[in-house]
This record gives C-alpha cells, structure tokens and sequence, in this order.
C-alpha cells in the first residue's frame, strides 16, 4: 500500500508476441488495474505499429500515465530502442521506440520478452525475495534473463542471456539459429513433441493413451496433447518430460557454475506441466555439480506471473527508465 499523500504512478506495459498484443496499466505494486489485448498483424510491420499504438492510447483513457514500457519477442538494442530482429515478426532494425513515442506523447522503453518476464519475476513473482535470478521461458524455443543485485544484465550490445542457444551437444541437432546441438533443441517444447513423437512411433503400446489424444497420428501430437497425457499419467508422456527437463537440468548446472544466482526460475509454456518438467531437471543439475557437493546452489522454481509476466515486468522497467 503506497504512503498517504504520495501519488500513485501508473505506466503501460505492452506484451507483443508473434500472435496477440496484451497491453495494462500497472500501478508500481505490479498490480494490473485495466487491460486490453488484440490481435497481432505479425507480417505487417505497420500494422503492428498502428495496433501498439491503439492499445496505448485505450489505455490512456482515465489514467494518468508516466510512461509506456514495451516488450518484443526479439532482440533488441543496448539503447532499448530498436528491435534489430524479431524471429516471428516483420521486424529488423526497426525504430520502434521513437515511432511509438511520437505517435503516443510519452517516454518509451522497449525490451526483450523474456527480460521483461525475467524483471517481473524478481520484483513481484517467484524471484522476489531474491537479490540475484535467472530466468528460463520454455516454450517453443528457450528464451533467458538476468537480474545479479539488482540489475538487469543486458550485454554489451543488448542481447545477452540467449541461453537456448549455448552448446549443448556438439554437432547435435541443427538449431534455427544456424548453429548444431544448441540448448534449445533439447529442452525445449519443440524439443519435448520430438521426443515424444520419437517414442509413439517406435513403441505405441508405452504410449496408448498419448496417441489416443491424437487420434493416433503421431504426427498430430503437439505440446497441450503431451501434456495433457503427462499429467494422465501416459508413461511415454512422462518419459518425454524426463528427457527435456534432463537437458534442462544440464543447461541449469552451466548457469550455476557461470552466474551463481540466488534463484532459478522457470517459465513459458512448457511450466504448465510443473514438477513433471521440474523435478527431472533439479535432479540433473544436482547431478551435473555433484563435485561441489559442499557448496550451495541455486533454487529452481516455477514461475508466478504468468500471462501478464510481459506486461507487468515492461512497465515496471518504463517506472524505471
């Protein structure tokens, strides 16, 4: 609860995906008080402007905002304001801070969906009662954030933390990054329909029931369906969710042994399936640093902030800039 006679300060976070944008106005407690969503037009870069931009202005409405605060699913700028890439939209080099702020009358930050996600856990979610955090968003691919006392580690050219993309397996699987054996194509969610597909395929009789959810079409078996068999008790189900948290818990140990971070968090899709992914995965680091027994590491947690991580954490950031 704020101190009476101070004023409330209210900013816009904005969370822009590759299919909706969710934008609220969070009050500096990380609590969301209005908010609206839309679709995004991901192949039309003005188009998604025109949509930032309209959710901003709703929002607007009523509230007395300080600043607007932007996440994208992409790699942006060490100024925080240029996506110089974005994988699922049609975004390179593209000055969206600036195009925002003119439009829209007020200071604007723009940053990485997972940063975003990352801060919101350690201010007001899993990570609070931490000084120092890392988080991992599984879902489709493997995104990451830092926060070590306090602070945002964003690199030198602002995109730092892509841990989906440190060596996993030499020569592995190829990686849309253009690299071989990448974290991502082990421990992610496209990783977990691989597997499980794999072993539909070979051994239908382990998995009865998770091709039952798919009309037994091994190829029609997708992240919800596995799962959802997962959490039936399906045993090939279950074995899927071993072996991504197993290389989860692996890429964890490497984190620990570089970062050294008060907590581990987990979030993005693939958390849904909560201990099924993360008992697995707490095994596996503890095994990977098992020659420092005697020193302490990480908790690994679930996260807590769920669908408004994104907008919750890019406001806080904007209160912030």
């Amino acid at each position: 609860m704020m101190p009476r006679g101070i004023p409330v300060t209210l900013t816009i976070g904005v969370d822009v995906g590759g299919t909706k944008v969710l934008a609220g106005v969070v009050d500096p407690a990380g609590k969301v008080l209005a908010e609206t969503r839309r679709h995004t037009p991901a192949e039309d870069v003005s188009g998604t402007l025109a949509t930032i931009i309209e959710v901003i202005r709703e929002l607007t409405v009523g509230h007395e905002i300080e600043a607007v605060g932007i996440g994208a699913a992409g790699w942006i700028d060490e100024r925080r304001a240029t996506v110089l890439f974005a994988p699922n939209l049609a975004w390179k080099d593209e000055p969206l801070r600036d195009k925002v702020a003119a439009e829209v009358g007020l200071p604007v930050v723009v940053e990485n969906d997972a940063n975003v996600a990352g801060w919101a856990e350690y201010r007001f979610g899993a990570a609070e009662a931490a000084d120092s955090s890392v988080l991992l968003t599984v879902g489709t691919g493997i995104g990451g954030a830092v926060v070590l006392d306090g602070i945002l580690i964003r690199g030198a050219h602002g995109i730092a933390a892509e841990f989906g993309h440190t060596l996993a397996v030499p020569g592995g699987h190829v990686c849309g990054c253009g690299r071989r054996g990448c974290l991502e194509q082990y421990a992610s969610g496209r990783a977990l329909v691989r597997e499980a597909r794999r072993l539909a395929t070979f051994d239908p009789d382990l998995a009865a029931d998770l091709l039952a959810r798919a009309d037994g079409d091994a190829q029609r078996i997708d992240g919800p369906v596995v799962t959802s068999a997962a959490q039936a008790g399906d045993p090939a189900a279950r074995a899927a969710f071993a072996e991504v948290g197993r290389w989860l818990g692996v890429g964890m140990a490497d984190l620990v042994q570089v970062l050294d971070p008060e907590m581990i968090v987990v979030g993005g899709g693939v958390i849904e399936a909560g201990e099924l992914l993360l008992e697995p995965a707490r095994v596996a680091c503890a095994e990977a640093l098992a020659q420092r027994s005697r020193l302490p590491f990480a908790e690994i947690r679930a996260a807590e902030m769920g669908a408004h991580a994104g907008v919750v954490g890019a406001a806080d950031l904007a209160r912030r800039r």
